[in-house]
């Protein structure tokens, strides 16, 4: 059931605001001033949020919040996030305090019924309780999230069928007789939804509404993407219309007298060289052994008026999603790239942090107001970068005054960076892939962009100004939505302690931050790097968003919260609201916090599914590009050893690939945990997490967006053939005939447990 997304949360925010009586639905009508046609649609509303548990509803049908209790086996209702692995987990509804929000509910595989992401559940809870969360099954699906999939079309003699992406079932929906179509086998669809699959993943029937192309072109990958995870086209006209409005009404060049005149202090803004818009700036000055910083922040909130059409929209989206090809921004491009965006040489709105440090980089004061700034020069990461290796090359072409700018950016960053590790923040950096596309799309080349040190500098001063608006609207006991890392749970630490133990590497008290970094720091530049920091990443838990005052653990910051990119995250947009009206010494009652519970689910989920699809695509276009270098060999680090074989990373492309153990010299392998080793027994072929291989590119599965890698040498171990393996340890498990972990074959499992 789709209802609006607008009256919902006006409907929400009256309920669990300090003036709600218990209203039936016409009362509630009255109380918003709906018209006769929006008074309709609150029934609709009603009924939605009540079958997803937001609300229930007492005697004579009168409108309640849910009750603040549950006993220990009822059952609870929430909203279903699918997990890769075939298990999920559900959202429960929180009773509207911060007491009572509930955690998380783990649904194991073969209990989830088939539930889809973002379906609306009811489940029973029960069995195993975790160190943080309950465990329990789902008993029904009350409305589904969504009814539109993408797939591949596959034809046959009586009932065509598609083979759906981005579920946790292996076996297609039946799409009847589509010879009216312009379709060709492997064609990608956009289907939807007649008959859902059954609770064992079998069965489904749909009809197709859109034909996305052949799945052979790579010009496709991005709307097929695109499609998969719900990602906007376009701004509806209204939005657009809006958005005109306020580029009409501003006047290049003012300064209204409500804001600080910044425009003759030295600005510059350092950003990836394809950036399309600018929402930070940095000034420094260093007299009298103190530093005094200035962190300018596009402001957003002189173009977008909370709750009107440009920031409904922008809420919805919560995010920008920036794909390889394209940006899908989250405003309207005539503001975040116009008239927010910070460009050089022009004067630009801001709300600036002022922070001011001692030589050893404590911050002595604060300052949060709002400016005209005029930055004098765009730099990107890159020319930083050749600045520090060679910083008198750059006098003639920057100027002094540039020049002295940076080499003090980056003296104070780098002291405000050892500072925070010594501290106990973790400074995990994993990969982030870089596509190099030709005009059509296709793929050119790829490559790994590296955290170099003009990344640290912004990176630093970014952390600084979010830490400082925390600390400052906490200190003023406001309500608004934190940037929260919890601490890992202990059952995930025990398991890293127990993997790294296995791989030889010394581990004393796992559960402190500063051995975390100590394991980090050792492994770094070895090939181990990155399935240790993999294995690192996977025992933290998820960074989200939300009113609770939990701290960040990763970067053991008490006070934490996004505030530097209004342009393209809403929760910052948020937070500038809420300085806004800290500076017009507004006094505004605090969000409920039910509702500020919503927001950060919304923002986070929206993050999250942002993250998936900019990742799947970046895979997809790889995998298209692969299928050109068949055959090929190339140099490769294996990343993780499972009993039935193992994967391989690739160090010139950043990709990885599978190799079964039937594809390794013939041996008697049985699988050893400890160690993550693949030994053979008879002519003692070793394979071991780490080593590294030369590999041949055997098979690209586009359709299952899996890769499939031939072993051509192990340089590792060359030299070691005829030696026997180490004693078998009580941790070994099965041998070539033990049960496999590749993607089908954990389909195939859960489908039996179903």
């Amino acid at each position: 059931m789709e209802v609006s997304a607008e009256l919902s949360e006006r409907l929400l925010f009256f309920v669990h605001s300090g003036e709600y009586r218990p209203s039936k639905v016409k009362q509630i009508a009255a109380a918003l001033k709906l018209d006769q046609g929006e008074a309709k649609e609150l029934r609709r509303v009603v009924k939605f949020l009540i079958a997803r548990g937001d609300l229930s509803y007492g005697p004579s049908h009168i409108v309640l919040t849910p009750a603040k209790k549950k006993k220990k086996n009822d059952s609870v209702r929430g909203v279903f996030r699918s997990a890769i692995g075939g298990f999920g987990f559900v959202r429960p509804n929180s009773g509207g305090t911060e007491a009572d929000a509930p955690e998380d509910i783990f649904i194991p595989p073969g209990q989830t019924m088939a539930a889809m992401d973002g379906d609306v559940v009811e489940v029973q809870i029960g069995g195993r309780r975790g160190v943080r969360r309950s465990e329990g099954r789902v008993t029904k699906i009350l409305s589904r999230g969504r009814r539109q999939f993408t797939g591949t079309y596959q034809p046959s003699d009586d009932t065509c069928h598609v083979f759906l992406d981005g579920v946790h079932f292996e076996a297609p929906v039946a799409v009847g007789d589509n010879r009216g179509l312009p379709l060709e086998p492997d064609d990608k669809v956009v289907v939807e939804m007649v008959e859902y699959p059954d609770a064992a993943g079998q069965g489904g029937q749909a009809v197709i509404v859109e034909v996305l192309g052949s799945s052979k072109n790579p010009a496709i990958d991005t709307l097929t993407i695109m499609r998969q995870y719900g990602l906007p086209e376009s701004f509806p006209e209204g939005v657009i219309d809006a958005a005109r409005q306020a580029a009409d009404q501003f006047v290049e060049g003012q300064i209204p007298p409500d804001r600080k005149d910044l425009t003759e202090l030295l600005t510059i803004t350092i950003d990836p060289f394809d950036a399309r818009d600018f929402d930070d700036a940095i000034s420094l000055r260093y007299a009298g052994g103190r530093w005094t910083l200035w962190v300018h922040i596009a402001d957003v909130t002189a173009f977008v008026t909370k709750g009107g059409v440009i920031d409904q929209e922008a809420r919805r989206r919560a995010t920008s999603v920036y794909l390889p090809d394209r940006v899908i921004p989250m405003i309207p491009e005539i503001i975040s790239n116009h008239l927010a965006s910070l460009q050089p040489e022009r004067n630009r709105f801001s709300k600036t942090v002022e922070l001011e440090f001692l030589e050893d980089g404590t911050i002595t004061s604060t300052e949060v107001f709002n400016a005209v700034i005029r930055s004098d020069l765009r730099l990107n990461y890159e020319q930083v970068d050749q600045f520090l290796a060679a910083p008198e090359s750059f006098q003639r072409k920057w100027g002094a005054g540039v020049c002295e700018l940076l080499t003090k950016m980056h003296r104070l960053a780098m002291g405000l960076r050892r500072r925070r590790i010594k501290r106990g923040a973790l400074t995990l950096d994993l990969p982030e892939i870089k596509l190099d596309l030709d005009k059509s799309g296709k793929v050119r080349g790829a490559s790994v962009v590296k955290n170099t040190e003009s990344h640290q500098i912004i990176e630093e001063f970014m952390l600084a100004a979010n830490e400082a608006v925390a600390t400052w609207l906490d200190d003023l006991e406001l309500r608004f939505l934190h940037r929260i890392h919890s601490a890992p749970e202990r059952r995930k630490l025990r398991q890293l302690s127990q993997f790294l133990k296995d791989l030889g590497i010394r581990v004393d008290d796992i559960e402190s931050r500063f051995e975390i970094q100590r394991v980090i720091d050792e492994v770094s530049g070895m090939p181990l790097e990155q399935a240790v920091n993999l294995a690192v990443l996977r025992s933290m838990s998820k960074a989200v968003y939300g009113p609770h005052r939990d701290g960040h653990y990763a970067l053991d910051m008490e006070h934490y919260c996004h505030f530097t990119s209004p342009i393209r995250r809403y929760p910052d947009l948020m937070i500038h609201r809420l300085v806004q009206n800290v500076i017009d010494q507004v006094s505004t009652p605090d969000e409920p916090f039910a509702m500020l519970l919503r927001e950060g689910h919304h923002c986070s989920d929206q993050e999250r599914n942002a993250e998936l699809a900019e990742r799947e695509l970046v895979l997809l276009k790889l995998l298209h590009h692969l299928k050109k270098h068949v055959g090929e060999t190339m140099p490769a680090i294996i990343n993780r050893v499972y009993p039935d074989g193992f994967y391989a990373r690739c160090t010139d492309l950043p990709v990885e690939g599978y190799i079964s153990v039937s594809r390794l010299p013939a041996d008697q392998y049985r699988y050893e945990r400890r160690g993550h080793v693949i030994e053979g027994t008879k002519l003692f072929n070793r394979f071991r997490l780490g080593d590294q291989l030369t590999i041949r590119i055997a098979r690209v599965d586009v359709r299952e967006r899996e890769l499939f890698f031939d072993l051509v040498k192990n340089h590792t171990v060359s030299g070691e053939r005829g030696k026997p393996p180490r004693k078998r340890s009580q941790h070994t498990n099965g041998g070539v005939g033990s049960k496999s972990l590749t993607k089908k074959n954990r389909k195939k499992k859960k489908k039996k447990k179903g």
